[in-house]
């Protein structure tokens, strides 16, 4: 199969390409950097790089978060998507994997899979994050074969919460760390995945059903509990434990992902955070 990756000079898609590659496929990459520079904001420049890979199926994994501002990664969520999408279907591609988020389900108690609604709140600025997700996963259902893969938050090289990343520099009081999360150790809940296990679920679900599935680990947890692991494996002092739950932090469910064939190779963060490498967020 010719897949286009836009994105592919990002955290998951410079793990993505090699897999892609070793499972048979031929890869064109775009992004704003390397040999293939695209804006994807700029809709005529997606056009013609689409039309020109003539690819068999697109991977959608595009952010702008190296800077950590939420509004232009939601520009890219909602515009960018708009233009990749266009562009495919103007070349004709009916199948699509794009690269969404686990942690914008309505509150809950439990671990949410893919039936929950995603949140429904005016509260800001959450609810100009789950409008850009709800937009991204509306604009890619507009093609026939469109795969959603609501990923937990991702750590390992290239990410937020590698060893000497934002997230260990948050954790040990630099006040110029720039990230888009929490340090809080309370009860909210997240659910994380690895890069690697991120781009593998990639790779499987260009064969998957059309929908959505949750690409996450085997255990959500609380800011309380993987808190401190992290800060133990990032060498930096741990938060101390306070009280409260944001409600909508609930952490999410894989059994869709895994009755499929994919299961994460770092089945939990409790071991994945000491085996990550690598420092600062590709983009």
């Amino acid at each position: 199969m010719r897949v286009l990756v836009a994105g592919a000079t990002g955290a998951v898609g410079r793990q993505l390409v090699p897999r892609l590659e070793a499972a048979g496929h031929e890869v064109v990459g775009i992004s704003r950097r390397g040999p293939r520079p695209v804006d994807v904001l700029d809709a005529g420049a997606v056009l013609g790089a689409v039309a020109e890979a003539a690819p068999d199926a697109v991977v959608h994994q595009l952010t702008d978060l190296g800077s950590a501002d939420g509004a232009a990664n939601n520009r890219v969520r909602i515009e960018g998507t708009r233009n990749l999408v266009d562009a495919a279907l103007a070349a004709g591609v009916g199948r699509i994997v794009a690269q969404s988020i686990s942690w914008a389900y309505a509150p809950g108690d439990a671990p949410a899979d893919e039936s929950v609604p995603l949140d429904t709140t005016e509260d800001q600025p959450r609810a100009r994050i789950v409008a850009g997700v709800r937009a991204l996963e509306s604009t890619v259902a507009e093609l026939p074969e469109a795969v959603v893969l609501r990923y937990g938050i991702l750590y390992g090289p290239g990410t937020w919460y590698a060893p000497g990343g934002a997230v260990a520099a948050a954790l040990a009081g630099e006040p110029e760390a720039r990230f888009l999360g929490s340090t809080a150790a309370d009860a909210s809940v997240s659910s994380f995945v690895h890069v690697a296990d991120a781009a593998e679920a990639a790779v499987r679900a260009l064969a998957w059903p059309a929908g959505a599935y949750n690409v996450v680990d085997d255990e959500p947890a609380p800011g309380h509990d993987w808190l401190p692991v992290l800060a133990g494996a990032l060498g930096v002092p741990a938060p101390e434990r306070s009280e409260g739950r944001t409600p909508w932090a609930r952490g999410a469910v894989n059994a869709r992902a895994r009755a499929l064939g994919w299961a994460p190779a770092r089945a939990s963060w409790r071991t994945g955070f000491a085996d990550q490498g690598g420092s600062g967020y590709g983009v």
